[in-house]
C-alpha cells in the first residue's frame, strides 16, 4: 500500500510539472506568432487602408447590439461611443432589459426618445416580453427596446437582432467604450473578404482608472488597483496575443461578448444565441464553425489585434470570484454540448487544437495544478521530493508565466503605447509578478467552483457586476451633457481607481 501511495504522489508531481511545462510552452507558441501578427498589421497599410473602407461602397452598414440592466452608470458614455463612430452607415439597438435603475430614463432624456410601432426584422425566441419600442428624436439613429428580464443576455441580445436591420451586427456590453476607429477596424475583414469572413473580434481593455470625456478615450491610465492591474495583464497576454495567435492557426474560440462583429444571417440561421448558456459569446462563435464545417461551406473567424474597446473590469476580489467562477461554468457547457468536436479532424483545427486546449489547460488545469500541488507538498514532508528540487520547479514555473507577461507588456508599450506614464510600465511589470505568485492559485479556486458547477449540472446563474461607471464621482448626473456642448479641461472625468 505505501509503495503505491508514493508511486502515486511522484506520479501526480510528474504530471504537474508536465502540464505547466507544456502549457507554458503551448502559450509561449501563440504569444509569438500573435507578436508576429500584431506587429505586421501595425506596420501594414495603416490609417490609408482605413479611409479606403470608408469611403468604399462594399463597406456593409452594421447593427451595434447594446444589452443594458441596471447600467445608468455609464450607459450615456457606451452610447455616445457607439453613436460616436467613424463609420458611414449604422444603427445602435439599446435593450433595456428590465432595468430596475434609471438606465432608460437618462437615454429618454438624453435622446429625446419617442415610441414607435414594433417593426421585427426576424422572429428570434425572446422569453422576455417587449413591452416598448422607441426611437431618438435627435437624429441618432438610435433603437431603444424596452423588455422585461429573464436575467439571462442572450435573452436581451435575441430580441436586439429581431429588430436589427443592417447585414452585419457587432454585439457591446453596456460598460464598454469603442473608439472611434473600431467599428471601421474591424469590419475591414468582412470588406476584404465578403463571402468567407462570418465573424472579427478585437482587444478588449481595461478602462479602470483612465481618463474619459463622455464616452471618449482620453488617457489610458493604470489603477491602482492590484486586482484591476492583474486583469489588464491578462487581457494585454489574451486578446493582444493569445487570441491573434489562435486566429492566425484558424482555431479562434472565443469573441469577446464586449466587442464582436458577426454576419446577421449567419447569426440568425443557427438560431441566434443560446439561452441556455453562460458562455453565450463563445458558444455563438463554436456554433457557427460546427454548423458552417458540417455543410463543408468555407469561411474564417479573424481577430482584428489594433481594434480596441474599453470596459470596466471587476474592482474587487468577491465580484471578480464571481465572474471567473461563471466564465468557468460557461466552458464547461460549452465543452459538453460541443464535446463530439473535440479531437476530431473533420472539424479542423478549432476541433485538434483549440478545443482540446481549452479542455485540458483551463477547464481541468486548476485540478491538474491543486492535485498536483497537494501531491508535491505532501512529498516533501514525506521526505520523497527534496524541497530544493520542489522549490526549483516552482520558481522556474513562476518565470516562465512572468516571461510571457512581460512579452506581452514589451508587444504594448513598442507597438500601441498605450500606457505613456513610466509609473504605469512599473505597475504592470509589478503585476505580472503578482498574478504568478499569489492571484494563479487563487483563480484557480475560482475556476474549480465554477467546474464544480458545470458538472453538477446546475442551471445557469447570471449575477450582476456592480458598476461603478466611467465617472469617479457623481456619475449618472455628469454624464447628462449635451454632446453638442463642448466639456472644459478641468471637468474631464476619471474613471473610479
Amino acid at each position: 500500500m505505501r509503495e503505491f501511495v508514493v508511486d502515486a504522489l511522484l506520479a501526480a508531481g510528474w504530471v504537474l510539472t508536465a502540464h505547466v511545462a507544456l502549457f507554458h510552452l503551448v502559450t509561449l507558441l501563440l504569444v509569438l506568432a500573435g507578436a508576429r501578427r500584431v506587429w505586421h498589421n501595425r506596420h501594414w497599410r495603416g490609417v490609408e487602408g482605413h479611409d479606403e473602407t470608408f469611403a468604399s461602397p462594399l463597406t456593409p452598414a452594421v447593427s451595434i447590439l447594446v444589452p443594458a440592466h441596471d447600467e445608468e452608470a455609464g450607459i450615456l458614455d457606451t452610447l455616445s461611443a457607439a453613436l460616436g463612430q467613424k463609420y458611414p452607415a449604422l444603427e445602435v439597438v439599446l435593450v433595456d432589459d428590465g432595468s430596475t435603475d434609471r438606465t432608460f430614463a437618462l437615454v429618454a432624456e438624453r435622446y429625446a426618445l419617442r415610441e414607435v410601432t414594433p417593426r421585427p426584422t426576424a422572429d428570434l425566441p425572446v422569453d422576455g416580453a417587449i413591452l416598448s419600442v422607441h426611437r431618438a428624436t435627435t437624429g441618432d439613429p438610435l433603437l431603444v427596446i424596452r423588455k422585461d428580464s429573464v436575467g439571462r443576455r442572450s435573452d436581451a441580445l435575441n430580441a436586439a437582432l429581431n429588430h436589427a436591420r443592417h447585414p452585419l451586427v457587432c454585439m457591446v456590453d453596456a460598460d464598454s467604450l469603442l473608439e472611434n476607429e473600431a467599428l471601421l477596424q474591424v469590419s475591414r475583414p468582412f470588406v476584404e473578404d465578403p463571402d468567407n469572413v462570418v465573424a472579427a473580434g478585437g482587444v478588449i481593455r481595461a478602462a479602470n482608472g483612465a481618463l474619459t470625456d463622455r464616452g471618449t478615450m482620453v488617457e489610458p491610465r493604470l489603477s491602482r488597483r492590484w486586482v484591476v492591474r492583474v486583469q489588464v495583464i491578462e487581457y494585454l497576454r489574451s486578446f493582444l496575443l493569445g487570441r491573434t495567435g489562435w486566429a492566425d492557426a484558424q482555431a479562434l474560440l472565443i469573441i469577446s461578448g464586449a466587442f464582436g462583429l458577426f454576419r446577421r444571417d449567419v447569426v440568425l440561421e443557427v438560431g441566434g444565441m443560446d439561452p441556455n448558456s453562460l458562455a453565450e459569446d463563445a458558444e455563438l462563435v463554436v456554433t457557427i464553425q460546427e454548423h458552417l464545417r458540417r455543410q463543408r461551406r468555407p469561411h474564417r473567424v479573424v481577430f482584428v489585434p489594433q481594434t480596441v474597446c474599453w470596459t470596466e473590469v471587476p474592482e474587487s476580489w468577491q465580484v471578480l470570484g464571481r465572474q471567473r467562477k461563471r466564465w468557468s461554468h460557461g466552458l464547461g457547457q460549452l465543452l459538453w454540448k460541443h464535446r463530439r468536436m473535440i479531437g476530431n479532424p473533420r472539424y479542423g483545427p478549432i476541433g485538434v487544437l483549440a478545443l482540446p486546449f481549452f479542455l485540458l489547460f483551463e477547464l481541468l488545469g486548476p485540478v491538474i495544478e491543486v492535485v498536483g500541488v497537494a501531491a508535491v507538498v505532501t512529498s516533501m514532508a514525506l521526505g520523497l521530493v527534496e524541497p530544493a528540487v520542489a522549490g526549483a520547479v516552482l520558481v522556474l514555473a513562476v518565470a516562465l508565466g512572468v516571461l510571457l507577461s512581460a512579452t506581452a507588456i514589451a508587444v504594448e508599450e513598442l507597438t500601441y503605447h498605450r500606457y505613456g506614464r513610466g509609473r504605469d510600465l512599473l505597475g504592470l511589470m509589478g503585476a505580472a509578478v503578482v498574478e504568478h505568485l499569489w492571484f494563479r492559485w487563487v483563480h484557480s479556486w475560482y475556476r474549480l467552483r465554477g467546474l464544480a458547477a458545470a458538472l453538477a449540472r446546475r442551471s445557469p446563474v447570471w449575477t450582476a457586476m456592480p458598476r461603478v461607471g466611467f465617472s469617479g464621482d457623481a456619475a449618472p448626473a455628469g454624464l447628462l451633457v449635451p454632446a453638442e456642448r463642448p466639456v472644459p479641461a478641468d471637468r474631464l472625468v476619471r474613471a473610479a481607481s
